[in-house]
């Protein structure tokens, strides 16, 4: 019995540590820079992207966002979730023809330091999904095509 106990709380140990370091604070250099270009933003939530990058998501005049910093604070990316009916026409029209049968799910605005304004949208089709970004003139900046075992993770 004592030793069951024992096991039981060296796992909780375990657990309670691997939970904790998945849940770190972004760096103060992330922070800084956060702060700097959404002043007005109080609560953020932040995860880690990859080794080299932060993601926070947050809410800002009513809308869902979300924006990238790499590790010494450089912006990388801002996304602003939209609805798809405030694509521009040029958008639509290039999903009509390029993209034939497909149904617009999501949209985003994406800023970033190289695009002032760019349109990520996801379209289904089938068990199809792709992740396409435009630019405002309908123009396909990149497309990515994600796999059925993708959008469960």
């Amino acid at each position: 019995m004592k030793y069951l106990m024992l096991v039981t709380v060296l796992s909780f140990g375990f657990l309670s540590t691997s939970c904790a370091q998945g849940k770190k604070a972004a760096p103060a250099a992330v922070q800084a820079a956060f702060k700097a270009k959404f002043p007005t933003v109080q609560k953020a939530k932040w995860d880690r992207e990859d080794d080299n990058e932060w993601e926070s998501e947050f809410k800002m005049d009513g809308k869902e966002m979300s924006a990238n910093f790499s590790n010494d604070g450089t912006w990388l990316e801002t996304e602003t979730e939209i609805k798809t009916a405030e694509l521009p026409q040029a958008v639509k029209d290039a999903i009509t023809s390029q993209f034939a049968g497909y149904k617009m799910e999501e949209a985003s605005l994406v800023q970033t330091p190289e695009l002032a304004t760019a349109y990520e949208v996801e379209i289904e089709k089938g068990e199809t999904t792709i992740e396409v970004l435009f630019g405002a003139d309908g123009s396909v900046i990149n497309q990515k095509t994600e796999k059925e075992d993708d959008e469960k993770d």
